[in-house]
């Protein structure tokens, strides 16, 4: 078993792998030493048996796969190049894809061995315990880790903002997703997700473009701003377009204080943005009717608002899953984080809206959404141990796959500590597994909130 210091000097790498972005780096430091996207480039072989003559790709496991990842490698065009994303619906789908992403994280980032460092990455809060065994098997198996700690995303928000209790509203890229947190742990029953994310808000940007016949360009494809020859066929790609939507979104959209109406917007100021091709323009009740669609999806345009959830009752739908006793608790703690939530007025306007349907609270941003699990680094290691590397080959791996919630009290470590000793010392295995039952049915009967997964 690996003791508690031993890899101090050497220092913990950090992975938070989202549908998006990739951010991964030194536990401690405020930013990550990478972030790149998730999506890749894939491409095969040919039917010839040949493959295309790059050097900056990645082969595969499979003979004749080559992955083309990070931005530089994404945006050059290849043929027959195909983009996909390892992840789907917030988990691993992909393994093979996926462990090329972190062959590349390994080698271009961070340049050294795997084997030197502790590795603490954040999962999905619906994350399947099958899912969960495999990761920690590649780790292990493939990277000969020393130590793995696998993290709620949700937890490592919330301590990020030195809480341990409070519901975590996370919009990403794909969904915005409400997560209740007690004591450390993400209470699974009251989980609330829905489709309204950042990739809706894409879409609704786009189909705005499309109204305004204006073709969205990225900057390196413009080679001068004269009337240009009439083309045979439009450039169509959507990741290189997606660059200049998501400027677009940063710049001139905006929450409104209250729910959207359309001579209250008409009177709001506009705001001047220019596209990469010269076409600009004052946006006025666009940049406020767009994100609207976030907390009233009545107002998003091919979408039916009865089937999907806003923000505020994505929030209120959440809490009313969870025991009565810890609502309060919930409501006063909440913690917005994810890309999507940095639009102006986001934060305030869910404030807004809670405050018409519950007791007066303040939501409060994540302004730490980059370095939330290498903030966890900085607590006492004895509340959040990790996975750790025991001999004996495979078996070794089935023996330490133990979930070890974050919050840990003393009884459920010493609960925990005993199936360790079960490992190490063969002559304790059966009064230790008797003294665990005890344990077990000790902390039921006292009704403490202990869980530890074998």
């Amino acid at each position: 078993m690996l003791f508690y210091g031993v890899y101090d000097e050497v220092g913990a790498l950090v992975f938070d792998i989202g549908s998006y972005s990739v951010r991964a780096g030194y536990a401690g430091e405020d930013c990550p030493k990478a972030d790149f996207p998730t999506v890749i480039g894939v491409t095969l072989d040919r039917e010839d048996g040949s493959t295309p003559m790059e050097t900056d790709g990645d082969k595969g496991k499979q003979s004749g796969t080559t992955y083309y990842i990070d931005t530089n490698q994404l945006r050059v065009p290849r043929e027959n190049m195909e983009v996909m994303s390892p992840l789907k619906n917030g988990m691993i789908e992909d393994w093979d894809s996926f462990q090329a992403i972190l062959d590349h994280t390994y080698k271009m980032h961070f340049k050294s061995e795997p084997s030197l460092h502790p590795v603490l990455m954040s999962e999905a809060s619906w994350n399947t315990r099958a899912k969960r065994e495999k990761l920690t098997e590649l780790m292990f198996e493939h990277y000969n880790i020393p130590a793995f700690f696998l993290c709620k995303s949700a937890v490592l928000s919330a301590f990020a903002n030195g809480r341990s209790t409070g519901l975590v509203l996370d919009s990403g890229a794909t969904h915005t997703t409400a997560i209740p947190v007690h004591d450390g742990y993400v209470l699974q029953q009251g989980i609330v997700k829905s489709p309204l994310a950042g990739d809706f808000m894409s879409m609704q940007c786009r189909e705005l473009f499309q109204e305004l016949s204006v073709e969205i360009i990225p900057p390196y494809m413009i080679a001068s701003k004269r009337d240009p020859q009439p083309a045979g066929r439009k450039k169509r790609n959507y990741l290189k377009s997606l660059c200049v939507i998501q400027d677009f979104q940063a710049s001139v959209l905006q929450v409104s204080d209250s729910p959207y109406d359309e001579q209250v917007a008409a009177q709001m100021p506009t705001v001047h943005y220019e596209l990469p091709n010269g076409y600009n323009c004052d946006f006025g009740a666009e940049r406020l009717k767009i994100p609207e669609g976030l907390f009233d999806p009545s107002n998003a345009k091919g979408l039916s608002g009865n089937t999907m959830l806003g923000v505020g009752h994505v929030v209120t739908t959440s809490v009313g899953m969870c025991d009565i006793d810890i609502r309060p608790g919930l409501y006063g703690s909440v913690v917005v984080t994810g890309g999507n939530t940095l639009i102006q007025g986001f934060t305030d306007r869910l404030n807004r809206e809670l405050s018409q349907k519950t007791p007066p609270y303040e939501a409060e941003a994540d302004r730490q959404q980059h370095h939330s699990g290498a903030s966890l680094q900085r607590l006492d290691r004895r509340f959040h141990p990790g996975f750790t590397r025991v001999r004996g080959g495979r078996k070794a791996v089935q023996l330490t796959v133990i979930t070890i919630h974050l919050g840990l009290r003393n009884t459920s470590l010493l609960f925990c500590m005993i199936f360790f000793l079960t490992v190490h010392i063969p002559v304790w295995k059966s009064v230790a597994l008797s003294v665990s039952r005890i344990i077990k049915t000790i902390l039921i009967t006292l009704g403490k909130n202990t869980t530890c997964e074998t």
